[in-house]
């Protein structure tokens, strides 16, 4: 997983070019005023599904990752806390193809909290547990980019 904010992309010049591609599109589009839905960038290889929700306690949420894309979270608006592990370190449920869903169970090994203009990228083995709140619920938007491996 990579951890880092929009404003400070020269520090990822490392990154694989279709996630570049999510912030060159992030650049020339205003997300924050998107409809909630999925956007389609380059087919189903390359979208954006724009999210908006209310954070709550950790114990609501659920564990997931995915085998055929890696997401790029990005906060548009408020903050939420993303717990995180490595797949390797969780116990695996039963993988659901058709929405790309390996739902887990187990303890985090580190959080994130993004604010706005945050990032994380979530990798196939990156384990994560989103809509975690950080100090009380608070309603957020953000654009989590799916990229084809």
């Amino acid at each position: 997983m990579i951890f880092g904010n929009i404003n400070h992309l020269e520090e990822f010049g490392f990154l694989e070019d279709s996630v570049k591609k999510c912030f060159a599109y992030l650049k020339d589009h205003d997300l924050a005023s998107y409809e909630k839905g999925t956007h389609e960038i380059d087919g189903g290889r390359l979208f954006v599904n724009v999210v908006e929700y209310t954070t709550t306690a950790a114990e609501n949420r659920f564990w997931e990752a995915h085998k055929d894309y890696l997401d790029v979270h990005v906060m548009l608006k408020g903050q939420e806390q993303i717990d995180v592990n490595f797949i390797q370190n969780m116990e695996l449920k039963e993988y659901v193809k058709k929405d790309d869903f390996l739902p887990m169970e187990g303890e985090k090994n580190a959080s994130v909290v993004l604010r706005e203009g945050d990032f994380l990228v979530c990798y196939p083995s990156d384990g994560h547990r989103t809509a975690v709140q950080v100090e009380e619920p608070e309603t957020i938007k953000k654009g989590i980019f799916k990229v084809v491996i």
